[in-house]
C-alpha cells in the first residue's frame, strides 16, 4: 500500500485532515504524521482535542484513537532532519497539508526549507511526487493567489476545502467527506466516501 505523508498546520478546518489520516489509514496506508505549534491551538480550539508537544506523545494519542501501531502511523518533529520524507531517496508515495496556512503555502512555494514539513514537501516537487495543499478558508490576497499560481505551476495539486451540494448533503461530515474523497483521489487513495456523479441513486 501507499506511503503518505500528512501535516496539519495552523489553519482552521483540522477536521479535513483528522478525516483525511482516519481514511488513509483505514485504506491501508502507512502514514506519516506533521504538525506545527500552531497546529496544537487548532486542535484544542476546533476540536477540543489537547495534542502533546511531543512528537511520540502525539503518535501514541493518534495510534489509540485510530486504532493502529507504530508500523502504521508515525509522527515527526519539525527537526527530525533524518525523518524518511526528508530525503528524494525515501519521499513516499504523496504528501497533503490539510489545512494548509498561508504562511506554510508561501514557504513552499518559494523553496524556503526550514523546517521538515517545508523539506517534506521539496521533497515531493522535486521527485515530482503528488503534493496536495489544502488552503484555509477565503478570501485569499493577491500575494496568496500568486503563491497558489506559482505552485499549480510546478505541479502542486492545490485543493480549497469547497464541498459541492450535487449529493444532498444532510450533516457537517457529508460535506467534510466530500472533500476528503477529493483528497484521496488526488493521492490514488480508493474511498467510496459519496456517491459519484453519474452513478445511481
Amino acid at each position: 500500500m501507499k506511503t503518505i505523508t500528512i501535516a496539519f498546520t495552523g489553519a482552521s478546518g483540522l477536521i479535513y485532515g483528522l478525516r483525511t489520516l482516519e481514511c488513509l489509514l483505514a485504506a491501508g496506508c502507512t502514514v506519516h504524521v506533521l504538525y506545527t505549534q500552531a497546529a496544537q491551538i487548532v486542535a484544542r480550539e476546533e476540536l477540543q482535542q489537547t495534542w502533546p508537544g511531543r512528537a511520540e506523545a502525539l503518535a501514541q494519542l493518534l495510534r489509540a484513537q485510530f486504532n493502529v501501531d507504530a508500523t502504521r502511523l508515525k509522527v515527526w518533529g519539525q527537526q527530525e532532519w533524518f525523518a524518511p520524507m526528508a530525503s528524494g531517496s525515501n519521499p513516499g508515495d504523496g504528501m497533503v497539508v490539510v489545512p494548509c496556512t498561508m504562511g506554510a503555502l508561501a514557504a513552499i512555494a518559494n523553496g524556503n526549507s526550514d523546517n521538515l514539513l517545508e523539506r517534506a514537501a521539496d521533497v515531493m516537487i522535486k521527485e515530482r511526487r503528488t503534493l496536495v495543499l489544502v488552503p484555509r478558508e477565503a478570501p485569499f490576497s493577491a500575494l496568496h493567489l500568486e503563491n497558489m499560481l506559482k505552485l499549480a505551476r510546478l505541479g502542486t495539486v492545490i485543493l480549497p476545502p469547497n464541498p459541492g451540494f450535487y449529493h444532498r448533503p444532510q450533516q457537517i461530515s457529508d460535506l467534510v467527506d466530500f472533500v476528503v474523497a477529493r483528497i484521496l483521489d488526488q493521492l490514488g487513495v480508493p474511498n467510496h466516501l459519496l456517491r459519484r456523479w453519474g452513478e445511481d441513486q
